[in-house]
């Protein structure tokens, strides 16, 4: 199966009634998808498609997703079995399907079943159409007719796949986790061996140790990678065990964590007929806490001097802290200059900004971390200030926020030390 494609989101302009909207619907579907050509005289097995809805805007609400499915397209090529949410018309051609809230992250809600139809041969193509609407902060959104569809063909050959399992909340530092790792060959030929691959996030440990693996050590965005490759044969509709369960261990250092899980035939020249299920992604938040502080400086010095304040930030841990879907870094932290100074060096993080509420005479910067936060990290700031007019106290300010607006720094149980004092001339 191909990529994941979500369509519609981000332009503003897909809605109902003529006025600019605050928010976008997407509908996330696979491009492409291939179910197995039936056996003479047999039927083969029903295959997943599964499609999701989602919106844009992570500070507002949409209900009533609607997701209208058309597979007028696969007469002659597929069959398809409806699942409950949905509604097909007297053809069973067209349906309307029930996805209730719509989340901001793909989420599948409308779960299609599909198998090869007995007269349809190798190669033969069909296209499954979507079309959504649901209801939006400023009335309804739609996703634009057509915008969004499943391209699927007859084939023959090996699919292996694996199970995603159930993402999981408030798991306590310590506690081990088994992973759902079996592997099923859902095509019509034997798969003669298979390999796994996993990356692990920097929270958890893989505490299974198969001789037929292969680990490194954490790189970059803190995953750790390991490659396995194991010469069981997999028959059409077997389903195979590793040797052993797969554990995880959640370490003392876990918070938002995420573990995935791919398998592939052995032999690099034979191609895996779907490769939606080739992978899984597993997120795990552990129950943690991760206390962040700024280290503020005091300095001194005369009209034309130059004075180097070094405030710093700390994380006190116990958890380490990454924003793994995304990519961007998590923490900001805002430099308010003291009064009567001008910063002559900046570190290559930083860079000066103005945020609603910040006074006209005030210059502020804005600095970045690294994407990832360790418990250990210690990060020193070095401005270099000149000072223009001594002014006795002059105090700048420190602050450590969530580089994100909409995702505010939860996991830290102490604000109160997310702030602190650069004072240049202190009178004490």
């Amino acid at each position: 199966m191909g990529a994941l494609v979500l369509t519609g989101l981000g332009s503003g302009a897909a809605f109902a009634g003529g006025a600019a909207q605050s928010d976008g619907l997407a509908i996330g579907a696979p491009e492409s998808a291939v179910v197995t050509v039936a056996p003479e005289g047999g039927e083969t097995r029903y295959r997943p498609v599964d499609i999701g809805l989602t919106h844009e805007n992570h500070e507002t609400v949409v209900t009533d997703g609607r997701l209208t499915v058309d597979v007028t397209g696969l007469a002659g090529v597929a069959e398809v079995a409806w699942p409950d949410n949905c509604a097909p018309d007297e053809a069973g051609t067209v349906a309307v399907c029930d996805t209730g809230n719509v989340p901001n992250r793909y989420t599948p809600t409308v779960h299609l079943k599909v198998r090869a139809a007995a007269e349809a041969a190798v190669g033969a193509q069909g296209a499954i159409e979507y079309s959504a609407e649901a209801a939006g902060p400023d009335g309804t959104l739609v996703a634009p007719s057509g915008s969004a569809r499943t391209l699927l063909t007859v084939g023959s050959g090996t699919d292996l796949g694996v199970s995603p399992p159930q993402d999981v909340t408030g798991v306590a530092p310590g506690s081990t986790l088994t992973v759902p790792s079996s592997v099923t060959n859902t095509g019509n030929e034997t798969a003669h061996g298979f390999k796994v691959s996993m990356w692990v996030s920097y929270g958890l440990d893989v505490t299974t140790r198969y001789p037929q693996c292969t680990s490194t050590a954490p790189g970059s965005g803190g995953f750790t990678h390991v490659a396995c490759s194991f010469d069981t044969d997999v028959p059409p509709g077997a389903t195979v065990e590793l040797p052993e369960p797969l554990r995880l261990t959640v370490t003392g250092h876990a918070l938002h964590e995420r573990f995935e899980y791919g398998v592939q035939p052995a032999d690099e020249t034979v191609v895996d007929l779907d490769s939606s299920d080739d992978n899984l992604t597993w997120h795990i938040d552990a129950d943690n806490t991760a206390d962040f502080a700024m280290k503020g400086t005091e300095v001194s010095g005369g009209v034309g001097d130059t004075v180097t304040t070094a405030f710093r930030f700390v994380n006190n841990g116990p958890a380490w802290v990454a924003d793994l879907t995304s990519g961007d870094p998590l923490v900001a932290i805002d430099f308010y200059l003291p009064e009567g100074t001008t910063a002559t060096s900046v570190p290559r993080t930083c860079r000066t900004t103005k945020a609603p509420g910040d006074a006209p005479d005030v210059v502020h910067y804005a600095c970045t971390l690294p994407t990832w936060t360790t418990p250990d990290l210690d990060v020193g700031f070095p401005f270099a200030l000149r000072i223009d007019r001594v002014v006795p106290d002059a105090t700048g300010r420190v602050v450590a926020r969530s580089y994100s607006a909409s995702a505010p720094l939860a996991f830290d149980p102490d604000l109160t030390n997310n702030s602190a004092e650069v004072v240049v001339n202190p009178s004490a």
